[in-house]
């Protein structure tokens, strides 16, 4: 491959950025799952940092893709083959549904709820550091944890309403499927019992055929025997008649 190529710098840096992100969402993932175990300055800086990784990652992918049309518009300079763009191709396509995996995760309800929730935790703090003239909005930021709550409960049953209604619909779909398929089946079934009958039709005319053929060759052969025995007749018709003329000019010569 050519020194020259400029997809290999590029990989390289969009892999370390992917390995990066990785470690930053596996750290993101762990403060999802147990909110209590950092502070709210960890989770703001390991969502920030997973955020402008993500979003350099992509950057990297547009510039990617702008060599890949570089490549595609001169191949002999960089002597690449179709399989060779196909694997670059796909490089590109994985890497960027990984990062839309860890986008989409980012923005799922839960992630929301618990960058709330140590938003509150943050406040609540100030609040109390402050003295008791602060105390009754932890009142407030309970009832916004309530509603919270309630919102993620309703969200869910919504997606639960929404799944069951797709599967009611795939449901739907393969029962007309099916139908199609008993349809299908017995359309085919029937072709086959007609080329049957046709395959029978064929195995009787191809009898009466040879019988034909048979009945033919036999009256050829007997034509042929009474040419012969035709012929044969004339042959002897012949000597006879040259046998008597040859008596004749015998007795002629012997009488003269």
């Amino acid at each position: 491959m050519s020194m020259e190529d400029p997809f290999f710098v590029v990989k390289g840096e969009v892999q370390k950025a992917v390995n990066t992100a990785q470690g930053l969402h596996q750290r993101w993932s762990e403060l999802l799952q147990d909110p209590s175990s950092a502070s709210k300055e960890e989770v703001d800086w390991t969502t920030n940092e997973l955020r402008n990784s993500l979003r350099s990652i992509e950057w990297d992918l547009e510039d990617l893709d702008e060599t890949i049309n570089i490549l595609i518009s001169n191949p002999r300079k960089f002597n690449l083959d179709a399989m060779e763009l196909s694997k670059r191709k796909a490089f590109i396509t994985s890497t960027r549904q990984t990062v839309k995996d860890m986008k989409d995760q980012m923005s799922c309800p839960m992630a929301q709820a618990m960058s709330d929730r140590k938003t509150r935790q943050g406040l609540l703090g100030d609040s109390v550091s402050q003295g008791m003239a602060w105390q009754p909005g932890a009142d407030k930021y309970s009832r916004l944890d309530r509603e919270l709550h309630t919102a993620n409960s309703q969200f869910i049953e919504e997606q639960h309403s929404q799944q069951q209604l797709i599967a009611d619909q795939q449901d739907e779909h393969l029962e007309l499927v099916s139908g199609t398929i008993g349809v299908l089946k017995n359309m085919s079934q029937r072709i086959g019992n007609e080329l049957d009958e046709q395959a029978v039709m064929l195995d009787d005319f191809s009898h009466e055929v040879d019988n034909t053929h048979s009945r033919l060759d036999n009256v050829m052969k007997k034509l042929a025997k009474v040419s012969h025995m035709s012929s044969d007749r004339r042959q002897w018709c012949a000597i006879g008649v040259l046998l008597a003329i040859l008596f004749v000019v015998l007795i002629l010569f012997f009488v003269l």
